[in-house]
Parts: structure tokens; C-alpha cells; sequence
């Protein structure tokens, strides 16, 4: 299969104007003869719904959720990233692209990167005139954080609840539109299935997550806005409800899966409790900002802190390890999320973690409290600090957070050219559900930048060069391949009731998560790969012969839904372990144990693996078929990253 990136021909600062320009349009008039579906309504979803809708397109917008406000992009918390240089620190369109291609550890595509960074400064503006509360320094100015991965303030926040306001902003003006009559709202309604005719996405088919009923819907473009896959390893700081279903059915529909190894394992979480869980929280990274990261010096100190015979705030200087700040002096605790995060690791694995799993290290504020005072601390991070306490019973103004690393966001997803288009025609993916923007690792703040440019500012442009040689007619849900979807749907639906197995969806959900993270987690290697693989398959196996889905269709049915997402899980882990054992190298977030360098860090293969691996799907059990975009590197230097 010929990948066309389609990238634009002249130099990075003008790709994006010139393609702008070389576009095809479609005319106001006729812009409201087309109908285009958008799946998701988070920060990615709701702004191209608004945008798009605003431009004179009928758009039908769907969300699992009752409501488009209880996306799961209201859960970030730190910030979004733009290169304004309101600090005056030296901030760049450039240095933010540089920053974002050197932070993805050289694993995405030169155009992309560049065009999100260039955009990021109008994303800021857009916001500020829909009303987002950002924060501001005493003279009214907007104001700036740092986040790992960069050595300048860009960060641009509302306290500790940035996705929350970013999110009011996008479903105010998808409202609008909504009240303009130009935006269909479907609430509880989840895709289940991709209508192609001729080859081209025309169309979804749904299940009312309410009464059950199986619905057709047609359009003559479909986007696919969904978020991420990292629910895949069942604890994680994504809602409970992220799944990967609508961008999976998609990819037995023939889209392209790439990179679906590269996950992002944060630095900055509750730590795991027990069994009862069934999410993690994220303590958001600007925490990093003020807080410094410890474990006590030698295995004895931690030891004694585990046991409660001491208290860290007894430890003296020389009895703490600053680890991030001892090893890496240029970035210290700001270092890129997979950096922190395999570092955690290793000092636990030492024995210095400080909970009784023995997997927490500290995060502490006391010197910030200390020279800022408690009072501006909780001006930055009140709400976070009140979470903590009300999870912990413990208070972060007296003694250390504990923290560690947890699954949180996914790189890799259906595979787009630069217009944001999958190789199946009509069909784009948008924000997290595409791989494009951020590597094998995301930085901090990046992802609400990502889903609002493509919302509001690529999408809008590129999606009427698809629509402008489209034929106006409405396409019939009667037509035979609505039905085909609709019996497929239906069937699935039919043989999970009638397994009437012993053992309940999520105790399946949690046996594959374990398998995931203990084998394709923070860490992986050949051996381990090889053994999760058989695993994954064997317990796919059981869950296809023994699950109980509880109840009927024809009604609110939980247990249904989670069938069907974890049946696509299952599928989707064996193809990120075949993707982490096809990658012979370590590169961001994806760490081959049989890869790194004499001081633990990530060891790249740029010689053989610097390329989007992107896999069709031949059927359920059958090899993945590979398909290579080479990555072309013309305006950075291809270097082992440092942060030292």
C-alpha cells in the first residue's frame, strides 16, 4: 500500500501557508449541501464539530457521554502549550517544534510538528475570546509555567483544571451551533461500525447506549475525534469509559494502525492502592513547576519510612536522593515524562521507594512553601492539593506527595496524511485518535494544544479538498452496506448474550490490563513480548467462551458496552506487542531493555527504524501486515537526546 503523506513541497515556515492555499475549496453556497459526521466531543471533536458547522457544514456530532462537557478532556489539568514567548525567555515557533520533534525522540514527521507549533499561537487567542479563565500575572498579563521537555515558560493554564475551561470554551461555541441548527447532537450513542462505500467512509452505525437500538447514520465525510487507547492496560489515569472501539472498527474497515507501542507512561500519579481500583489519577505535571522529586539515599532509609519508624520531613539533606536533579542538572525535575517516569522505576527497583508496595517516591513542596509561601502554592495548585488530600488523607502543605508513573496517554493511532485524512478516503482522525504531532513520547501540555489546532485551525482548511470533488446527493442508509454493518453489529451483539459464561467482563478486562503492563508497560523485552503475546491470545480464547454480559439490548446495559470494547482491546494488545517486538530499538516511551545506553537511557536505531510502522488488519489471529512511511529529517539533526 502506497502511503502518500502528502506533505507539502518548500521550507518548513511555509508548508502550511502554501498548502493553505493550494487547497481545493468549496464554496460557501455549497457548503451546506454536505454532511459530515464527528465521533467524539472532546477538545479534538467539539471545536471541528463548531468550527466546521460554523463554516456551513451539516455536522452530526456523537459522544458516548450524556453530555459533550463530560469529555475526558476535562480531566487534563496543567496546561497547553504555545510559543507566544509572553516571558521573553527565549521562546520560538521553531524551539517549540524543535522541543516537540527532540521530546517524540525523533519519531514524527518534520510537517506536522512544525505546522502544530505554528498554530499553537493562535490557539491561545481563539480561547481568550471564548472566555477561558487563563491565568494571569498581577499586571493583567496572560501567564506562563514550564513543563518537561522544555527549558522555557510556554505553558498556558487555568490553576489545575486547564482541559475543564479549555472544554467550556469548545462545547459553548458547539452549542451555538447546535442552537443554529447547524449541529445534530447524538449523546449515548457509540460507534460500533464504519460504513465505506465504493471504498470511501460514508457513514457510521451506532448503538443507543440508552434503549439498545441499532442505528444507521450517513454523511459524506466521517471524523473520527475518540482519544486514546490507554485503557488497554485497565488501570490508568483515562476515564473508565475511553475505549478504543470506534478507531478499531475503523481499522478492520482497512484504516491503517500506526505506532500502537508508543505509549506514555506519566510521572506524576496516585500510586496504586489495591486490587478495588479500577482507574489511577493523574497529579498533573506542572506540579514538577515547584515540587522537587526524592527517595531516601540507601534502601535502609526508605526502609524505616515504610515501616513508619521515620518521617521524611526528619531526613536531612544528605539523607535524600534528588534523583532527576543529580542526573540530569540542565532539566532536573523537568525532564520529559518517559525520562522521569523509567527513573522512578529504577529507584524503586533499588528498593528506595517510599509506600508500602514499595512503588512511590516523593514529590515535595516544602521548599517552595518555604520561599514563595503557602499562599501562592495554593493560588497555583489548590485544587490539585485538595484531590490529593481527599484520595490520601494526606496533606501535601505538611509532608511529601507520593507519586508514580502510570499509564496515561497513547502516541501512536490510525494513521493520517497531513490533511489529517486515514488512507481510507472520507475518513479522518483527529487529535489523540491520530499519531501524527508527538513521536514515541508526548510532551507535557501538548495534547490540548494538538485537539484544539486540529479542530479549530487544520481540519476546517483540509477536509474541502476531500469534499470539493464529492458528489452533493445524501447517501441512503438503506443502501446494502449500512445493512451488511448493521447485521455485523448486531451479530457481535447477539453472540456475547448468549456466552452466558461464569466470568464477568472486567475481571477479563483487568487479567489482560496485567498482562499489558507487566510485559508491554514501562519497560519491555523479546522474551517477555513473545511470552504476553501467547498470553493475550490464550485469555481471548476464555473471554470468547466464558464471559457473562448480563441483561438484554434493549436497554441501559453496561456490562454490553465493556463487552465490546474489551473484545476490541484484546485484539488491539496483540497488535502493540507485535508493533514493541517488530521496534529493535528504544525510543520514547517505547524502552527495549535489549536497547539502551551504559546509563540507562533510550538507545535509537535510526539507521533501520526511523519510520511510522503502520499495520493493516488481515483478520482476528492472522500477522498484521507492515506498512513503512519513512521519517525525513531535513531541518534537525537526528542526536541521542540529553537533558543534562
Amino acid at each position: 500500500m502506497n502511503l502518500e503523506s502528502k506533505i507539502p513541497e518548500g521550507s518548513l515556515a511555509e508548508k502550511w501557508t502554501n498548502h493553505k492555499f493550494n487547497v481545493k475549496l468549496v464554496n460557501p453556497a455549497n457548503k451546506r449541501k454536505y454532511d459530515i459526521i464527528v465521533v467524539g466531543t472532546g477538545l479534538a471533536g467539539a471545536s471541528a464539530s463548531a468550527s466546521l458547522a460554523e463554516l456551513g457544514y451539516n455536522v452530526k456530532a456523537f459522544c458516548f457521554q450524556d453530555s459533550p462537557r463530560r469529555a475526558h478532556s476535562i480531566a487534563a489539568q496543567g496546561g497547553i502549550n504555545a510559543a507566544k514567548n509572553y516571558q521573553n525567555d527565549g521562546d520560538s515557533i521553531f524551539r517549540l517544534f524543535y522541543d516537540t520533534i527532540k521530546g517524540g525522540d525523533y519519531r514524527s514527521r518534520e510537517a506536522n510538528v512544525y505546522r502544530l507549533a505554528e498554530v499553537s499561537v493562535n490557539i491561545i487567542d481563539q480561547c481568550v475570546a471564548q472566555g477561558v479563565p487563563f491565568a494571569r500575572e498581577y499586571g493583567g498579563l496572560l501567564s506562563n509555567r514550564s513543563f518537561g521537555g522544555a527549558q522555557v515558560s510556554r505553558t498556558f493554564y487555568a490553576k489545575g483544571q486547564t482541559g475543564q475551561q479549555l472544554l467550556l470554551g469548545a462545547y459553548s461555541a458547539l452549542s451555538r451551533q447546535i442552537a443554529n441548527g447547524k449541529v445534530e447532537m447524538f449523546p449515548r450513542h457509540e460507534m460500533l461500525e464504519l460504513v465505506k462505500i465504493e471504498g470511501k467512509a460514508k457513514g457510521i452505525v451506532t448503538r443507543n447506549l440508552v434503549t439498545g437500538k441499532i442505528e444507521s447514520h450517513s454523511a459524506h465525510a466521517v471524523v473520527l475525534a475518540t482519544g486514546g487507547y490507554g485503557n488497554v492496560f485497565f488501570l490508568s489515569t483515562n476515564a473508565m469509559g475511553s475505549n478504543v472501539t470506534a478507531a478499531w472498527r475503523a481499522h478492520k474497515q482497512g484504516a491503517l494502525f500506526s505506532n500502537p507501542c508508543y505509549t506514555q507512561i506519566h510521572p506524576t500519579c496516585i500510586p496504586v492502592s489495591g486490587d478495588h481500583q479500577s482507574k489511577l489519577t493523574l497529579m498533573s505535571e506542572s506540579l514538577r513547576n515547584d515540587g522537587r522529586v526524592w527517595v531516601p539515599a540507601t534502601k535502609e532509609l526508605a526502609e524505616k519510612i515504610r515501616k513508619g519508624e521515620k518521617h521524611p520531613n526528619d531526613l536531612t539533606i544528605d539523607e535524600r536522593d534528588y534523583y532527576l536533579e543529580r542526573k540530569y542538572p540542565a532539566f532536573g525535575n523537568l525532564v520529559p515524562r518517559d525520562v522521569a517516569s523509567r527513573n522512578a522505576k529504577y529507584v524503586c527497583d533499588e528498593g528506595r521507594g517510599v509506600n508500602e508496595t514499595g512503588k512511590a517516591v516523593y514529590l515535595d513542596f516544602r521548599d517552595a512553601i518555604e520561599r514563595d509561601g503557602k499562599d501562592v502554592i495554593e493560588g497555583k495548585y489548590g485544587n490539585l492539593f485538595d484531590m490529593y488530600m481527599q484520595i490520601t488523607g494526606e496533606n501535601p502543605y505538611n509532608q511529601p506527595m507520593k507519586i508514580y508513573p502510570a499509564v496515561h496517554y497513547t502516541m501512536g493511532g490510525l494513521w493520517a496524511d497531513y490533511n489529517l485524512m486515514t488512507n481510507v478516503q472520507g475518513l479522518y482522525a483527529t487529535g489523540e485518535a491520530n499519531f501524527s504531532d508527538h513521536g514515541a513520547n508526548r510532551l507535557g501540555a501538548s495534547a490540548l494544544m494538538q485537539g484544539l489546532a486540529d479542530g479549530y485551525f487544520v481540519l476546517p482548511y483540509t477536509i474541502g479538498d476531500f469534499l470539493a470533488g464529492e458528489k452533493y446527493e445524501k447517501i441512503s442508509t438503506e443502501h446494502e452496506e449500512f445493512k451488511k454493518a448493521e447485521k455485523a453489529v448486531k451479530d457481535q451483539i447477539d453472540r456475547f448474550l448468549s456466552i452466558k459464561g461464569t466470568k464477568s467482563v472486567d475481571h477479563f478486562h483487568k487479567e489482560l490490563g496485567k498482562i499489558m503492563w507487566d510485559y508491554c508497560g514501562m519497560s519491555r523485552n523479546a522474551e517477555g513480548l513473545k511470552k504476553a503475546k501467547v498470553m493475550v491470545r490464550e485469555l481471548r480464547e476464555e473471554f470468547w467462551k466464558d464471559v457473562k454480559v448480563l441483561g438484554t439490548n434493549d436497554e441501559f446495559n453496561n456490562s454490553l458496552e465493556k463487552a465490546g470494547r474489551v473484545a476490541d482491546f484484546f485484539e488491539l494488545g496483540e497488535l502493540m506487542i507485535d508493533d514493541a517486538l517488530h521496534r529493535e530499538e528504544s525510543c520514547g516511551g517505547h524502552f527495549r531493555e535489549e536497547y539502551q545506553t551504559e546509563e540507562g537511557e533510550a538507545k535509537r536505531n535510526d539507521d533501520d527504524f526511523a519510520y511510522v510502522a503502520s499495520w493493516e488488519f488481515t483478520g482476528v489471529g492472522n500477522p498484521a501486515k507492515l506498512h513503512k512511511e519513512d521519517l525525513i529529517f531535513e531541518n534537525v539533526k537526528l542526536t541521542q537526546r540529553s537533558y543534562k
